[in-house]
């Protein structure tokens, strides 16, 4: 495992949690876990071979991780039920994408 694909784990764990304890620190724990479910669209990893290229940029490869599936998760950013959910989802995008161009 390579230091940046490390620090790209981490990232993936530690921003939706300082997410959470900077604006939803009354639910701290069941925020954190909703914004960390986010990692779960990464389940269209299971899809390609080899699940894992460092090499590869995840945004506009993988199934739920095409550009034209971002506003949907915007929408659930924007609805109350749904906003953790989104968030996470958000994130994750986010840091995926971050994670192509540095």
């Amino acid at each position: 495992m390579t230091l940046s694909f490390a620090i790209h784990i981490i990232l993936h764990m530690a921003v939706p949690v300082l997410v959470a304890a900077l604006f939803y620190r009354d639910q701290l724990r069941y925020a954190s876990l909703m914004m960390l479910a986010g990692w779960l669209i990464d389940l269209d990893h299971l899809l390609v071979t080899p699940i894992i290229d460092q090499d590869r940029c995840s945004v506009g490869f993988h199934l739920l991780h095409r550009y034209w599936i971002v506003p949907l998760y915007t929408v659930l950013a924007l609805i109350p039920k749904t906003r953790l959910i989104g968030l996470g989802l958000l994130i994750h995008i986010v840091l995926d994408w971050t994670d192509c161009y540095f």
